[in-house]
Order: C-alpha cells, then sequence, then structure tokens
C-alpha cells in the first residue's frame, strides 16, 4: 500500500496497538500434549537463545514462580493472556526491559510473539516482531506447511499466524448503542471487535481490542492494512456519533464534572474509575481539557486492581479504593 492510499486514522480515539505472532517447534509435540519435562526443557532452550538477541534484552519469568496478583497485574497491562499464568509448571515469560516486546513460551501454542505500543503505530510493531521472528526461525526449525503456512494448535491462526489488534475508545458509538451494529457490520469482512482484556471480556471504560479474524490466505501486509482501514472506519463512525454533542453546556458539564471528581475524590472503585476515565479521555480527546492522554493511558492500568496489589502492602478493598484515590488525585493535580 502506498503512501498515499493509506487510510486516516483518527489518532484521538487509539490506546494502543499490538502485533502477536503464533509459532511451533516441529520438534516438541503441540501444549496440549507435551509433557512438563519437555516443557521445561523448551523454556530453558527459548531462555539461552534469546539471551544472544542483539536489539532486546529478555528477562526471564517462569510461571510457576509468579504469584497470582503478578500474574493478574501482567493480564492488566496485556502483557499475557487471561489463562496464561494458571498452568505455571509449563509456561514462562520471556519480557523485553521496556515490555514493549515478550514472548510467551507454551500458552495456546509454544511461541506467542508480542510486540505493543501506544497509539496507532502497527507497521513499526510488525518490522520490530518480524525481526524477532527472523532471528528465532534462524535458530529452531518452526511446525510448518507449504499448504497451511505456520502449524497452530487453533485452526482461525493457521497462515501466517499474525494476530493484529488496536484498542479504540468508542464512548459516543456505545452511548447510541450502535456497537453491536458496528460488530456485526465488521465481521463480515473478518474483523472481531473484542473487550477491554479479549475474547470473553467486556468493553470497560468504553476500550474495545479490534483485531483481524484470520490469518490463512492473507499476507502480513494485507492484514494490516485491512485492519487499518476498518479502524478509520470506526473511528470515523464514532467522530460522527460525537458531532453536535459538545456545543451542548450539559454534555460539556458531565465530563468536566468527571475530571472534578478525579481531583478531588477520596474513595474511588475500580468501576467508577473507568467510568470517569472514559468521560475524561473523551474531554480530552475533544479538546475541553489539557491533558496528556498517553500518561492518562499509563494511569489507567496503575490503578486496575491488581496492579494497586502488586504495588501496595495486603489491604482491604476499601484501603485499595482509598489508594486508587490518593493516586488519580495526585496525578490529575499534577
Amino acid at each position: 500500500m502506498s503512501e498515499t492510499n493509506l487510510p486516516v486514522i483518527d489518532s484521538r480515539m487509539v490506546v494502543s496497538s499490538r502485533i502477536r505472532l503464533a509459532r511451533n517447534l516441529k520438534k516438541y509435540p503441540f501444549p496440549s500434549r507435551l509433557s512438563e519435562e519437555a516443557a521445561r526443557e523448551m523454556k530453558l532452550e527459548l531462555h539461552d537463545l534469546l539471551k544472544e538477541y542483539p536489539h532486546e534484552t529478555f528477562d526471564f519469568l517462569d510461571m510457576k514462580n509468579v504469584t497470582s496478583v503478578q500474574a493478574g497485574a501482567m493480564t492488566e497491562e496485556h502483557l499475557i493472556s487471561p489463562d496464561f499464568g494458571r498452568n505455571g509448571e509449563k509456561t514462562a515469560l520471556l519480557l523485553g526491559r521496556e515490555k514493549t516486546l515478550s514472548v510467551m513460551i507454551n500458552e495456546e501454542d509454544h511461541l506467542r510473539i508480542q510486540a505493543m505500543g501506544f497509539g496507532s503505530c502497527l507497521e513499526d510493531l510488525y518490522r520490530r516482531i518480524n525481526e524477532l521472528d527472523d532471528y528465532i526461525d534462524g535458530k529452531v526449525e518452526y511446525a510448518f506447511s507449504d499448504k497451511y503456512g505456520y502449524l497452530t494448535s487453533c485452526p482461525t491462526n493457521l497462515g501466517t499466524g499474525i494476530r493484529a489488534s488496536v484498542m479504540l475508545h468508542l464512548p459516543a458509538l456505545t452511548r447510541r448503542g450502535l456497537m453491536e451494529r458496528v460488530i456485526h457490520s465488521v465481521s463480515q469482512v473478518g474483523i472481531t471487535v473484542r473487550g477491554l482484556y479479549g475474547e470473553g471480556t467486556q468493553a470497560g471504560a468504553c476500550l474495545y481490542q479490534v483485531s483481524n479474524s484470520y490469518s490463512l490466505g492473507i499476507s502480513e501486509s494485507e492484514t494490516i492494512a485491512l485492519l487499518n482501514r476498518i479502524v478509520a472506519q470506526i473511528c470515523e463512525s464514532e467522530k460522527k456519533a460525537r458531532e453536535n454533542q459538545f456545543p451542548d453546556l450539559r454534555a460539556r458539564d458531565e465530563l468536566y464534572r468527571s475530571y472534578g471528581i478525579l481531583k478531588e475524590c477520596r474513595m474511588l472503585t475500580s468501576a467508577e474509575f473507568r467510568t470517569l476515565y472514559s468521560k475524561v479521555r473523551l474531554a480530552a480527546e475533544e479538546g475541553l481539557l489539557e491533558l496528556d492522554i498517553p500518561a492518562l493511558d499509563r494511569l489507567f492500568i496503575e490503578c486496575q486492581p491488581y496492579n494497586l496489589m502488586l504495588t501496595g502492602d495486603s489491604e482491604s478493598e476499601n484501603e485499595r479504593d482509598q489508594r486508587r484515590a490518593t493516586l488519580v488525585r495526585e496525578r490529575m493535580r499534577g
């Protein structure tokens, strides 16, 4: 796709981008049939292999040594899938120091190579992840078929094994009850819309993951181009749903009140924070408030339950709500 034909994406609504590659090693059975002994051997092999990777330094986390709180916090950061930490004897995570590049070992497939970043950046992420994939491919033999491409545990990942996704903030479409129509429409062209933490989860804070549904019969570049086109269309629909909303004083007042609560709150539940975050982010997107949106998105992660538990002592839910309020109040005033 030439530069002149690239879709115009309204970056205000884009929270983050992510690319995953599903890969399996030819010499091992798939994870569902992999013995614990073979899994330990694979973890050590990949750990040693990535020690030599020249473009990133990886920390090795054997998931059997990771607490449920630590695993929950990593799920909230989208570093691992919700189920990944529950089979610790077989699983491990190789995590880049900047947390933008990682490899899950023995999730649904032997390897889930992942690159992620804030904003709309799929092309850059693919360059980085392809570089790492080529490095690993030069050291081990992947399970590959000339007919079907990369062989994976789930048929929807056959082919290139790529899963590209973009996290979007869509409060107007959500509020107007239009998301079901959007989800149905994009599903006709091979795009899936899921909740905040992927399959089976809800769209907390009006955040949705938009990703490709399949990877067989379509190249990586075509997948990214398709996703960018659909993301641009969804953002345009969100923009139209917001039209004529903010000249109304009552609509603006609701957003300003949300900002006021975050600046002065003393107790703040997780559910209330998600609602207020969405409204304040919307105000920042529309230029009603001068806020650093990436910093607001980082605060959103820090205020999730497991991340709060990770950074604090053992405490009750009320104490966490107080500490969340203190953290938010200090950041918003700053």
